[in-house]
C-alpha cells in the first residue's frame, strides 16, 4: 500500500477496517482468495494509490457460489427474528466503525467526509429497519370457498441474491439490499464498483466478523471484485434467482436482458434526470438551497442529483440571479476538509464526460451563465476537480434529455400553468426523483396526482437529492422500476407461496366441480 499524505492516516484507517493484504478481492467471509488480475484503487482526492486488489477469476467465482449455496441451506432455517439479531449486531459494528468507514468512503470515492459519514449512517438505519422487519414478514389469510378449508399465503427466502453496486454510493446501496435480504433468509454475493473496491472489502470484513462470532457460515456474505465481466458471471448464473443492479441505463438494460433470458428476477436502480419545478409562489430561498445542494452535492454524481430546474417565467430572473450568487460562494477542494462544498469527480473519464456535456449544450444554443472548467494547480493534482456549471437551455436539447453525471445544472423556462411544467419534467425517459417548490396547494396536489409527476419519488418543498430509510426508493420508466430500502421492498427478496389446507375427511373441488369415482 502506498503512503498516504492526507491529513489523516489512511493506512491506520484501512487497518481498523481489516483491509490488510494486496490479494484481497474475493471473499466468502474470513477466507480471502483471489487469483485474478490486479486493479488499483486510486483516490480522486489526490490521485494517490491507496491499495491494489486482485479480481475474481472464474475458479474463484465457483468457490464463492459453492459456499453461498451451502450457506443458504443453513441460513434459511434460522427463524427470521434470529436473523434479525445478526443484522442488529452488524449495525452495532457499523456504529463503532462509522468514522473510519466514512473516511474511506470519502477518500476512495471523493464525496465529502460528512456525506461519507451520512452514507454509513444510512447503513446503520437500514439495519435498524431490517431488525424490526424481521418480526413482520407477514403473509395473508384468505377465506376459502370450500368448507373445512383454510387458505393463506406466506413468504420464503429466494436463495442467493446477487448485488451489483455503483461507485457513487459504495457502501449504502449494498446495505439497502443486504440487510433486507439477510432478514428474509437470503445469502448475498456482492460485486462492488471496480472504482471503489476497498469499500467493499471493508464492509465484507465487518460482516464476516459478525457471522464468525455467531458460528454461522461465512458464505452468507460473499464478495467478488472486478469489471463488468465479473458481473456477467452473476447475471448468467441460474443459481442466483435475483440480481439487484445499480448503475447506468445502458448497464441496466444489459443486466435485465441477461437475467430475463433465464427467467430470473432483476431489481434495477438506474439513471435519473431529475427536475425541480419552481412555481410563481415558491419560496426562493428554499428553492436555491434545494437546487444548489441537489446539483453540486457529491459533485453531481448522485442518481437523484438535480439536473433540470424548470422555472416559471415570472420568477425566472430572480431564481437565476440567486443561483449565480450562490455558486460564487461554493468552495471546491479536498472533501475531507469540511469547509469545502464540492469534491472531485470519480476519475478523469468522468471529467471528459463533464467537458463533453458543456460543449454539447453550447453547440445546441445554450448559454453558460456559470461557466465550468477543470481546476488545476495545488490541491487539484488528481485532475478530477471541476467547477459546477449552470446553463440556460431548452427542454428539446438532446443533452438535456440525458443524465449528465457531473455538476451541470440546466435552467428551463416555462409559462402558463403548472401542467406545462409537469409536461416538461415528464418529457424524458428517466423517472427517478422529482420535486416542486411552491406554496400553492393546488399546484402541489396537481404535481402529486395521477396526472402529475411520473417519477418514483415526488417531493414538495424539498429537493430531489437524498433518500430516507423507510420509504421505498426507486424510479419508473428507464430508471428500471426497482424499489429498495423501505416500505414493502422486502417482498422482492422472497418467493410467495399460496397454501390451502383441507382439515375435513372429504375432498370438495373448487368452483363446485364434481368428479366422482
Amino acid at each position: 500500500m502506498s503512503k498516504i499524505t492526507t491529513e489523516f492516516d489512511m493506512e491506520k484507517t484501512l487497518k481498523s477496517l481489516g483491509v490488510k493484504e494486496i490479494n484481497e478481492g474475493t471473499s466468502t467471509g474470513s477466507d480471502n482468495f483471489s487469483s485474478g488480475t490486479i486493479i488499483e484503487s486510486r483516490s480522486p482526492v489526490d490521485g494517490a494509490l491507496i491499495a491494489k486488489v486482485k479480481t475474481t477469476s472464474k475458479d474463484d467465482y465457483e468457490k464463492v457460489m459453492t459456499r453461498a449455496v451451502e450457506a443458504f441451506k443453513i441460513w434459511r432455517k434460522k427463524p427470521a427474528p434470529q436473523r434479525g439479531e445478526i443484522v442488529r449486531q452488524f449495525g452495532e459494528k457499523l456504529r463503532k466503525l462509522k468514522e473510519p468507514l466514512g473516511k474511506l468512503v470519502s477518500y476512495e470515492m471523493g464525496k465529502s467526509y460528512q456525506e461519507g459519514l451520512g452514507e454509513v449512517q444510512e447503513m446503520i438505519d437500514i439495519c435498524d429497519f431490517a431488525v424490526g422487519l424481521s418480526r413482520q414478514l407477514h403473509g395473508l389469510t384468505m377465506h376459502s370457498e370450500r368448507p373445512g378449508h383454510r387458505m393463506y399465503e406466506q413468504y420464503h427466502p429466494l436463495g442467493v441474491v446477487g448485488i451489483i453496486s455503483a461507485f457513487n454510493f459504495p457502501v449504502a446501496v449494498w446495505s439497502w439490499n443486504t440487510a433486507l435480504a439477510w432478514v428474509c433468509g437470503d445469502v448475498c454475493v456482492w460485486k462492488p464498483s471496480e472504482k471503489t473496491p476497498l469499500c467493499g472489502i471493508a464492509c465484507q470484513n465487518i460482516a464476516a466478523e459478525v457471522f464468525k462470532a455467531n458460528g454461522l457460515p461465512e458464505g452468507i456474505s460473499c464478495l467478488i471484485n472486478g469489471d463488468y465481466k465479473v458481473g456477467e458471471m452473476m447475471t448468467h448464473d441460474n443459481r442466483i434467482p435475483l440480481v439487484s443492479a445499480t448503475g447506468s441505463i445502458r448497464m441496466g438494460k444489459i443486466v435485465a436482458q441477461a437475467v430475463a433470458a433465464r427467467l430470473g428476477k432483476s431489481l434495477l436502480e438506474l439513471g435519473g434526470n431529475n427536475a425541480i419545478i419552481v412555481t410563481p409562489e415558491a419560496d426562493i430561498k428554499m428553492t436555491v438551497i434545494g437546487a444548489v445542494f441537489g446539483a453540486v452535492g457529491t459533485a453531481g454524481q448522485r442518481c437523484t442529483s438535480t439536473r433540470r430546474l424548470i422555472i416559471h417565467e415570472s420568477v425566472y430572473d430572480q431564481v437565476r440571479d440567486a443561483l449565480i450568487d450562490a455558486y460564487k460562494q461554493l468552495r471546491i477542494g479536498n472533501p475531507l476538509d469540511e469547509s469545502n462544498h464540492v469534491g472531485p469527480l470519480i476519475d478523469t473519464d468522468a471529467v471528459k464526460l463533464y467537458n463533453s456535456a458543456l460543449q454539447k449544450v453550447v453547440s445546441e444554443g445554450g448559454n453558460l451563465i456559470v461557466e465550468g472548467g477543470v481546476l488545476e494547480g495545488e490541491g487539484y493534482e488528481s485532475g478530477c476537480y471541476v467547477k459546477p456549471a449552470i446553463a440556460e437551455a431548452r427542454p428539446d436539447f438532446e443533452i438535456v434529455q440525458h443524465e449528465t453525471f457531473a455538476p451541470v445544472l440546466y435552467l428551463l423556462k416555462y409559462s402558463g400553468s403548472v401542467e406545462n411544467a409537469i409536461e416538461i419534467q415528464n418529457g424524458v425517459v428517466q423517472g427517478l426523483s422529482s420535486a416542486i417548490m411552491t406554496n400553492n396547494l393546488r399546484d402541489a396536489e396537481q404535481f402529486l396526482s395521477s396526472s402529475g409527476s411520473d417519477c418514483g419519488i415526488a417531493n414538495v418543498n424539498i429537493g430531489t437529492s437524498g433518500a430516507e430509510i423507510g420509504g421505498a426508493f426507486g424510479g419508473e420508466k428507464e430508471t428500471g422500476g426497482g424499489r429498495e430500502s423501505g416500505s414493502d421492498a422486502w417482498k422482492i427478496y422472497m418467493r410467495r407461496q399460496t397454501n390451502t389446507i383441507n382439515y375435513t375427511a372429504e375432498l370438495p373441488l373448487a368452483q363446485g366441480i364434481k368428479f366422482d369415482l
